[in-house]
C-alpha cells in the first residue's frame, strides 16, 4: 500500500516510519471504503419490468396497505388469475409500509415461496419479482422475513432463464448486508453458489454483472476479512473475476465496474495478496488501466467509467505491496503505465481530484519499486506535466512531490535531468508554500537535487535560491529550519 519511507526518498521525518505510514494509508483506505458502503448499502438495486420505466414505479408507490390485504385473499385461491394477482402485489409492495403489512399478514411469506416453488414457471417469476420488491425495503425486519424464500433463491441460480436469474441474484444482493440474512446465506453456500453461477454464465454478462453486485456487498461487511475473503479466494471466483475485467462495447461498463470492485474488497481487506498476484490480478488492472488511460488521452471519457477506474487504481496500489521487485516487471507488462497514470491525472484534475490524487498515488507506489519507471518519466517527457500539478492542492501536489523524489533518489543524473526540466524553479515556489508538508519534502527533493551536481546547485544559486533557504531558516518548524541551515553551511556556501 503506501510506499513511501526514509530509505527510499532519503526524505523521511524520523517520526514516519513504513509501519505508520501505512497505517495512516488503511485509515484512508477504510474511510474511503465506508463511504462508499454507506451508500451501496442505501441504494440497494431495483430492477425494473421490461415494459415499465422509472417513471411508473414512482407512480406506483402509493398502493397502499388495503391492496396487499386484498391481493393475498385473492392468492389464496388457485385460478388462471394468479399471475395476474402476483403482478398486483409486486407493484403494491412498492409502498414501504404494504411492505410491513404483508410480513405481518398470517401465512404470508408460505404462501409466497410456495409460488416460488410451483411448477408455474409464470408465477415463480412474478414470486421472485414480489421478494425483490420486499428486498428493497428500508425497514430491516422486512429482510428477515424473507429468509425462508433465500436457500431456493441459491438453489435457481444455477438455471431458469436470465431475467429470472438476474432478479434472485439481486434480491440475494439486497439482503445479505443484514447481518442475521448474511449469517444465514453463508451457511447455505452463497459463495460456492456465486462461484458456480458466474461459471456457467460467464458468456452472460447481465447475469455477470448481478453476481459482482451480490458478492460485492457480500465484501462488505464489517467481518468479511475473517469469514467471508477466505472462502472466496478458495474458490474459482477470483479468476472469473479477473477475467470480466475487459469492458464488453455493446454491454457496456457495468461488469466490469462491479467485479473490479470486489477485487478492490478483497486487496484492501487483507496483507497477503500472493493468490490474487498468482492468478495475474496486478497484469489484468493494471493492463485495462492502460487501455482506460490512453481512451481518456484520447477524449473518451464515457459515462461511469471513473467508476471502473477508481477500484483499478486501488487494486493496483495495494497489490504493488505484496509483489516481489524480481516480478513486478512480469506483473506490471511494459512502461505504458505510466503514461496511463499521467493521461489519467490530468484528464481528471478538476473534475475529480481524488480520482486524480489517486492516479498519483499508484504513480508513487511503482516509482518507489522501479528505475525503469522512473527512468521511464524522464525518457517520454512526462516530468514537467508533472511539475505543472504542484500548484495543486487537496494532496495531489505532496504526492506527485513524492514521486519526483522517488526519481531523484534512484541516479544522480535522473536528478541532473529534473534540474534541466525546470524542478529547480518549482521548488523555489514550494518552499514559500504554507503547507509545511509540502515545504518540507521540498527541501528533501532539494538536497538530492543539489548533492547530484556542482552544476545544479550554481543553477539553484543564480534562481535566487541563497536568500530563499536564509528566509526558510525562519521557519516556524525547527526541522525545517535545520535542513535549510544544514543545505547553506555543507553545500551551498561551502
Amino acid at each position: 500500500m503506501w510506499r513511501l519511507n526514509k530509505v527510499r526518498h532519503k526524505a523521511g521525518r524520523p517520526g514516519d516510519s513504513v509501519e505508520e505510514l501505512k497505517l495512516k494509508r488503511r485509515e484512508h483506505e477504510k474511510a474511503l471504503r465506508q463511504a462508499r458502503r454507506d451508500r451501496q448499502l442505501v441504494s440497494k438495486r431495483l430492477l425494473l419490468n421490461d415494459d415499465e420505466d422509472q417513471s411508473e414505479v414512482t407512480m406506483d408507490t402509493n398502493s397502499g396497505e388495503q391492496d396487499v390485504v386484498a391481493v393475498l385473499q385473492k392468492l389464496h385461491h388457485s385460478g388462471p388469475e394468479r399471475d395476474t394477482h402476483l403482478k398486483a402485489l409486486s407493484k403494491a409492495l412498492r409502498d414501504p409500509s404494504a411492505q410491513l403489512t404483508f410480513i405481518k399478514q398470517e401465512n404470508s411469506m408460505h404462501l409466497l415461496v410456495g409460488l416460488l416453488t410451483g411448477s408455474d414457471a409464470t408465477c415463480r417469476l412474478q414470486a421472485v419479482r414480489c421478494l425483490h420488491e420486499l428486498s428493497h425495503s428500508p425497514h430491516t425486519s422486512v429482510a428477515s422475513a424473507c429468509l425462508p424464500a433465500s436457500p431456493y433463491l441459491l438453489t435457481y441460480l444455477s438455471g431458469q432463464s436470465t431475467k429470472f436469474t438476474e432478479l434472485c441474484l439481486y434480491t440475494l444482493g439486497n439482503l445479505c448486508p443484514d447481518s442475521v440474512v448474511k449469517e444465514k446465506l453463508l451457511a447455505q453456500g452463497i459463495v460456492p453458489a456465486l462461484a458456480s453461477c458466474l461459471e456457467n454464465q460467464r458468456h452472460n454478462l447481465a447475469v455477470v454483472e448481478a453476481v459482482g453486485f451480490t458478492l460485492s456487498q457480500l465484501l462488505q461487511a464489517n467481518d468479511a476479512a475473517e469469514k467471508i475473503i477466505p472462502m472466496v479466494l478458495a474458490s474459482s471466483l477470483p479468476s472469473h473475476l479477473l477475467s470480466v475485467l475487459t469492458p464488453d462495447p455493446k454491454f457496456g461498463l457495468g461488469p466490469a465496474i462491479e467485479c473490479a470492485w470486489c477485487i478492490h474488497y478483497l486487496t484492501c481487506s487483507m496483507k497477503d495478496h500472493r493468490v490474487l498476484l498468482a492468478q495475474g490480478a496486478l497484469l489484468q488492472c493494471s493492463s485495462l488501466l492502460v487501455s482506460l488511460g490512453g481512451a481518456v488521452a484520447e477524449g473518451n471519457k464515457e459515462e461511469g467509467m471513473e467508476l471502473l477506474i477508481c477500484p483499478l487504481l486501488r487494486c493496483v496500489g495495494n497489490l504493488l505491496s505484496s509483489c516481489p521487485l524480481t516480478d513486478l516487471s512480469a506483473q506490471m507488462g511494459d512502461v505504458r503505465i505510466v503514461v496511463a497514470l499521467c493521461a489519467l491525472l490530468q484528464a481528471f484534475l478538476h473534475t475529480q481530484p481524488a480520482l486524480a490524487r489517486e492516479s498519483a498515488w499508484v504513480l508513487n507506489n511503482l516509482t518507489a519499486h522501479s528505475r525503469a519507471l522512473c527512468s521511464a518519466l524522464l525518457t517520454l517527457n512526462l516530468v514537467p506535466g508533472l511539475i505543472q500539478l504542484l500548484p495543486f492542492s487537496q494532496g495531489i501536489n505532496t504526492m506527485i512531490l513524492r514521486v519526483l523524489a522517488n526519481i531523484a533518489h534512484n541516479k544522480k543524473d535522473f536528478c541532473v535531468q529534473l534540474a534541466h526540466r525546470g524542478l529547480l524553479s518549482a521548488l523555489c515556489a514550494t518552499l514559500k508554500m504554507a503547507d509545511q508538508e509540502m515545504v518540507t519534502l521540498s527541501m528533501d527533493v532539494l538536497f538530492m537535487l543539489v548533492v547530484s551536481s556542482p552544476q545544479v546547485a550554481e543553477e539553484f544559486v543564480k534562481q535566487g535560491g541563497l536568500s530563499l533557504l536564509e528566509a526558510t531558516q525562519y521557519n516556524s518548524e525547527g526541522e525545517i529550519r535545520q535542513r535549510a541551515t544544514h543545505l547553506l553551511e555543507h553545500h551551498l556556501l561551502s
